[in-house]
This record gives C-alpha cells, sequence and structure tokens, in this order.
C-alpha cells in the first residue's frame, strides 16, 4: 500500500489572522471617526450660514447665526431670557471697523442710560469736566459711590439723549470699555458694549444698528 502524503494547509496562523482583523476593524473604526467629526464640523458651518429663531417675550426674532455670539453652532430656537450678537461696524475714527456687542433682552431688566443719567449719574458726578468727542460732555463719577474710574458721556442738548458709561482699562495701553443701554420699539431693550474711541462716532451709532436690529425683527 504506497503511502500517501499529507499535505499542511497553506496560510497563516491563527494569531496573525486575529491581529489583521483587529488591525482592519481599528483602522476602519478611526476613520468612521474621522468622517463623523467633519460631518459635524460640516453641520455647524452650514448652521452659522443659515438663520436661527429666537423668541424673546412675545417678539420673534429671524437672526443670521453669524451674528450670534460665541463660536459653538447655534441650538434649535426657542424662547430665550437674551440673546448675544458680535456686530462688526465702521464706527472708529475715520470709520475704522469696531465690533460691538448687541445684548438682546425685555425691557423689564434693564433701565435705559437716558433714565439713569438723571435717576443716579447725575447726583454721583464729580466737579470737573472732561473733554472729549465734540458734542458729548464727560463727567467722571464718584469713586466714593463705587464708580471708581467710571465716566459717563452724554449729549447734554437732546430731549433723549445719547449716554454711555465708560470704565477705565485695567490693562495699560488699552481701551476703555462703554456700555450703553436703550429701549427698542419692538418692547425689548438692547445693551451695547464698545470701544470707547467708538464714541467719536456717536452721532452714527443708531443710524449704523438700526437696520441690522430692524432686519432681525428687534427694532
Amino acid at each position: 500500500m504506497s503511502a500517501i502524503a499529507t499535505r499542511k494547509p497553506v496560510g497563516h496562523s491563527v494569531p496573525y489572522n486575529l491581529g489583521v482583523i483587529s488591525l482592519t476593524l481599528a483602522v476602519a473604526g478611526l476613520a468612521l471617526a474621522y468622517g463623523i467629526d467633519a460631518l459635524g464640523r460640516q453641520h455647524a458651518q452650514a448652521a452659522r450660514t443659515g438663520t436661527v429663531s429666537r423668541t424673546l417675550g412675545s417678539t420673534e426674532l429671524i437672526i443670521p447665526a453669524a451674528l450670534l455670539a460665541g463660536d459653538s453652532a447655534p441650538a434649535a430656537g426657542g424662547f430665550a431670557k437674551q440673546v448675544d450678537l458680535s456686530l462688526n461696524l465702521p464706527l472708529g475714527p475715520g470709520g475704522a471697523v469696531r465690533k460691538v456687542d448687541v445684548t438682546l433682552t425685555q425691557r423689564s431688566r434693564i433701565r435705559p442710560s437716558a433714565s439713569l443719567l438723571d435717576g443716579v449719574y447725575l447726583h454721583q458726578f464729580m466737579p470737573e469736566q472732561l473733554s472729549g468727542p465734540a458734542g458729548l460732555v464727560g463727567k467722571p463719577l464718584s469713586a466714593a459711590a463705587g464708580y471708581e474710574d467710571e465716566t459717563v458721556w452724554y449729549d447734554p442738548l437732546a430731549a433723549s439723549p445719547f449716554v454711555a458709561k465708560c470704565q477705565a482699562p485695567i490693562v495699560t495701553g488699552e481701551q476703555a470699555r462703554c456700555l450703553r443701554s436703550v429701549y427698542l420699539g419692538s418692547g425689548l431693550a438692547a445693551v451695547y458694549g464698545f470701544d470707547e474711541d467708538v464714541l467719536s462716532n456717536w452721532k452714527r451709532f443708531d443710524a449704523e444698528l438700526h437696520p441690522l436690529l430692524d432686519k432681525i425683527g428687534a427694532l
């Protein structure tokens, strides 16, 4: 009886095959993770180029997502206590672009700067008067009343004056930061934050802001 030779199966060992499978799965998982991340970035970018609905009280706002303050993608529309915007406007010296931060909220949550002028600031003015932007009077506030290094700039001639309170910078070389609060015709209120050199164009301030606020339904 002739002997029949037994041949071993040709191929890699079981541990080697398991290793190849594990590596393949790991690479596939990594590719999936990168794909999900890229898709998320695409969706976020798409959201930033669209519009977002926000409701403050009874007022619905339709806001270009690119105007919303912050880096995160906007959440789904709905009711909100406030809406924060970041606008770049030609309000610096010579029409230079400056960032103006805008917080929109309900009227009941703020007091307009023009009202604070007569009701609060006037009683805290120091005797001296500062020189500054044409048409505005600058009065430093009393440090004893808690207004250290703060100055109020206002239009002394208007019945409903432009009023802004500016805080001296903490870091040398930076600009003072100013706040101005107003009531809007929609029943909302706005608080504006901006660098002090914007005051040089205070007469154009509302003319630049109002078309944007009107467009989103806030005016």
